[in-house]
């Protein structure tokens, strides 16, 4: 059933999306089921068409002139749900993974102030070789988070605010130093238990070739480093007080 307007006047559903006209207008359809308030799409500098498919579905598109990537994409998002007043927004794919009845299980726990965001989580999807990954870049960040991949999430206007400052934007995805950074600055982070459906076009775009992969994970990495050298610079810094 749709969420009632007192609920869907405070969230944007924010859809980053790049040459995806075969998926993205069932996707804001199906959304517009579950929640009757704006869904947003941010159209990567398509070549295809992508956002009239999305726009004759229903929704905002805010086109880009220039390649961004799925997190630039997402941040121009959130600028823009910022710009209109919505206390929240959440974040998923354009290609038919993320299932609109679990937008409220993600949404509660921000709407009751309990959390600043949620992940909705689903450990069983991916490969083999995902899973290694997972585990892998768990252990060089230290999150105990369980699916750090995850694009379907919530943020309060708390966590929009900083995920726009300047230091986001250096980010290149929305996973792992999105989380640090969130978890750097004392946010509370939920993961949900979702499912997910079988992609309905395309393939991932970090996991589709060995050249992509290893930019990821040594893009990943250096976050990860980089954080335990922070940590250790600050266990030295109390230590002195």
């Amino acid at each position: 059933m749709p969420q009632t307007p007192a609920v869907t006047s405070l969230c944007a559903i924010l859809i980053p999306a790049l040459n995806e006209e075969r998926s993205v207008g069932e996707v804001v359809e199906r959304i517009r089921q579950y929640h009757c308030g704006e869904v947003v799409v941010i159209a990567d500098d398509c070549s295809d068409r992508t956002a009239a498919v999305a726009a004759a579905a229903g929704a905002t598109v805010l086109p880009l002139a220039l390649r961004l990537g799925a997190w630039g994409a997402i941040q121009t998002g959130i600028r823009y749900a910022l710009e209109q007043g919505y206390a929240c927004v959440i974040t998923m794919d354009a290609d038919g993974q993320h299932s609109p009845s679990d937008i409220r299980q993600l949404l509660d726990p921000i709407l009751y102030g309990d959390h600043d965001v949620t992940i909705g989580a689903c450990t069983q999807r991916g490969s083999l070789a995902r899973k290694i990954a997972w585990r892998y870049l768990k252990g060089i960040s230290a999150l105990r988070l369980e699916d750090i991949t995850s694009g379907f999430r919530a943020y309060n206007r708390r966590a929009m605010l900083l995920l726009t400052q300047p230091r986001a934007t250096l980010l290149d995805y929305q996973d792992v130093g999105v989380l640090l950074l969130l978890l750097e600055q004392d946010l509370r982070i939920k993961e949900v238990e979702v499912t997910m459906d079988i992609r309905t076009n395309g393939k991932s775009r970090i996991f589709n070739s060995w050249i992509a992969v290893s930019y990821y994970m040594y893009h990943t990495t250096v976050l990860g480093i980089s954080k335990m050298v922070r940590g250790k610079r600050r266990e030295m810094n109390s230590s002195r007080t």
